[in-house]
């Protein structure tokens, strides 16, 4: 039996972006707020210090930032029919453990999403009519709209220090930003990061062909900056391990280095580290969540009573403690009822890769968010009638660092070992570049989150099963994409280029993104949303789930600028209108 503690006022689990933003908040608010985090506490002097984090082998390839499969794994499939397997070690996708979660190593990407994304079905259907949408896809609204969003990413932003350069600001429109975001009530809190050999290469050679190319909004520091609780930031050195790795410079925005600083120094705050919340406690009527139960670093179990709980774990174990509390209805792809675990959706990652002759790009210059980009291919930024796909692709160079082991760039034709590969490694290391493009994943029916019924983790619960693959949509969408990305690398004159648009069924193998979202989604409707535009739970008023769990489909841009606009979002709501009528559901 667990043993049972005094109730605190909030109770939440997972310290990372989107916990220890909410935490912060609800401090200030005079509220008692005990922090659940399933790893260890992570510090920037002590586990980033200069002199040891630069290690490739540690970070990148024995991946010690990243949550042990042996502690939770996943197991996959890509269709309804198959067993899904586990992942014995984590290639598709990087979860992170412990304070800081997965935003320690991060890239450090800051977009925020277009206006059009937050009603994306009712606008697809607007311009395009009903007869063009692709019969597989699940799209749907987020039930709030820029105005309610845009002062919250401006929040994130100023916590953050992202840098960048205002396209529209308040109305005014101004060169040299992305031209497609929607109206920003402030600029970037600090000026656009300074840009390599290789990005300014691309940015020439896409304007040229009339696209529009800016610098990729970044959340390492182009200087030294205090964000807004008052924590100095340093500016980015390019040091080139940014990536998988942890910031020794606190340049990186993270928890770490913007949130808990402040958050540990109050006395309504405490955090439990190398504990695993097991489930939500539920009152009898299903409709009150009475707390957590969770195990211990010693293996004791322990209840934790709270008046409010609040889940801000990664999207796989916010959607996998749902199931496992039996909050919502499991979503059942034959019926297309049921919303937890519904309307999960990746990434599409695509590139082209430019071999030169007379080029030097010194790759190993490089950080996680450094880089010029365009968006003209982007979401619905270009006319899709008659293409029989809806979504884009982020074009962009962002150089993060050519690091010994990992980086030996060759053409498809060379061996991949022996005395010619190292002949063609180092003819062409200085000289080759690669464009991205990160694109859009777009809900179906049969992509889903469910329990496995076959495989249980250390503690006896069931892995979470992950049901994907890459649509026809998704599918023709990356080829088309790619294709303008290849006419941007012929325009550049490389010696050689090949370009990688996504194909065939999603692999877990590979690297390919940790942007994974939905399965427990926002919207204005309970009938196909877990959550409202607050990220409370519908019908358990006292439990609210936020992260990037809460997206309906994912667009072509990282989530992270997203997901801590959200944790701002949902804790402006408890502290103006929950803590007013503690235990009702917020209709504001």
């Amino acid at each position: 039996m667990a043993k049972k503690l005094p109730k605190t006022d909030v109770v939440v689990i997972g310290l990372g972006w989107a916990g220890a933003i909410i935490a912060n908040e609800l401090t200030d608010a005079g509220l008692e707020v005990i922090a659940i985090e399933r790893g260890p506490w992570r510090d920037t002097a002590r586990d980033f210090n200069v002199a040891s984090v630069t290690d490739e082998l540690r970070y990148n390839r024995s991946q010690e930032l990243m949550l042990r499969t042996k502690q939770n794994t996943i197991t996959v499939r890509n269709d309804p029919s198959q067993t899904a397997l586990p992942m014995r070690s984590w290639g598709s996708f990087h979860p992170g453990n412990g304070t800081g979660g997965a935003g320690n190593h991060w890239a450090g990407i800051t977009f925020r999403f277009q206006p059009e994304e937050f009603r994306l079905k009712s606008h697809l259907l607007e311009r395009y009519g009903a007869d063009a949408m692709p019969k597989e896809l699940t799209l749907q609204d987020w039930g709030t709209d820029w105005e309610e969003m845009e002062p919250f990413y401006m929040q994130f932003e100023r916590l953050a220090g992202t840098s960048g350069y205002a396209s529209n600001l308040n109305g005014v429109k101004r060169d040299g930003g992305n031209p497609y975001e929607g109206m920003r009530s402030g600029e970037y809190p600090t000026p656009p990061m300074k840009q390599p050999y290789g990005p300014t290469l691309f940015a020439e050679a896409a304007r040229n062909l009339g696209y529009k190319a800016f610098p990729v909004p970044s959340s390492l520091v182009s200087q030294a900056y205090t964000n807004s609780l008052g924590v100095a930031m340093g500016p980015c050195t390019y040091c080139g391990f940014c990536t998988n790795y942890g910031c020794a410079n606190y340049s990186k925005a993270s928890a770490i280095t913007t949130v808990l600083p402040v958050l540990v120094r109050k006395e309504n705050f405490s955090a439990l580290t190398n504990s695993e919340v097991m489930k939500v406690t539920l009152d009898s009527t299903g409709k009150r969540a009475t707390g957590v139960v969770y195990i211990d670093s010693s293996g004791d179990e322990w209840e934790q009573p709270a008046d409010l709980v609040i889940v801000t774990a990664f999207t796989f174990e916010n959607v996998r403690l749902m199931l496992l509390s039996g909050v919502g209805k499991p979503y059942d792809p034959v019926t297309d009822t049921g919303t937890t675990g519904r309307n999960y959706a990746y990434q599409t990652a695509n590139s082209v890769q430019l071999f030169f002759d007379n080029k030097n790009f010194n790759p190993f210059i490089g950080a996680g968010a450094v880089g010029m980009g365009i968006d003209d291919f982007n979401n619905d930024n270009f006319d899709h009638a008659g293409l029989g796909f809806f979504g884009g692709g982020s074009i962009r160079v962002t150089p993060i660092g050519a690091a010994p082991i990992s980086y030996h760039p060759t053409p498809p034709s060379a061996p991949t070992w022996g005395s010619e590969f190292k002949r063609q490694v180092k003819s062409n290391y200085l000289s080759s570049m690669s464009i991205g493009c990160e694109a859009s994943s777009y809900s179906t029916r049969t992509n889903y989150l469910s329990l496995d019924p076959n495989y249980r983790d250390p503690l006896g619960r069931p892995l979470l099963r992950v049901t994907f693959d890459f649509s026809p949509n998704d599918l023709k969408m990356a080829a088309y994409c790619t294709g303008k990305v290849g006419d941007i690398a012929k325009a550049m004159n490389p010696r050689e280029y090949y370009m990688r648009p996504m194909k065939g069924h999603w692999n877990s193998a590979p690297y390919q993104s940790s942007h994974i979202v939905g399965g427990f989604v926002m919207g204005a409707d309970p009938a196909n949303s877990s959550v409202n535009k607050h990220l409370q739970v519908w019908d358990v008023p006292n439990l609210f789930v936020v992260g990037a769990s809460a997206f309906p489909q994912n667009p072509g841009y990282n989530p992270t600028g997203t997901v801590g606009a959200l944790a701002f979002k949902a804790a402006y709501a408890i502290r103006h209108y929950y803590l007013q009528r503690p235990g009702e559901m917020i209709t504001a």
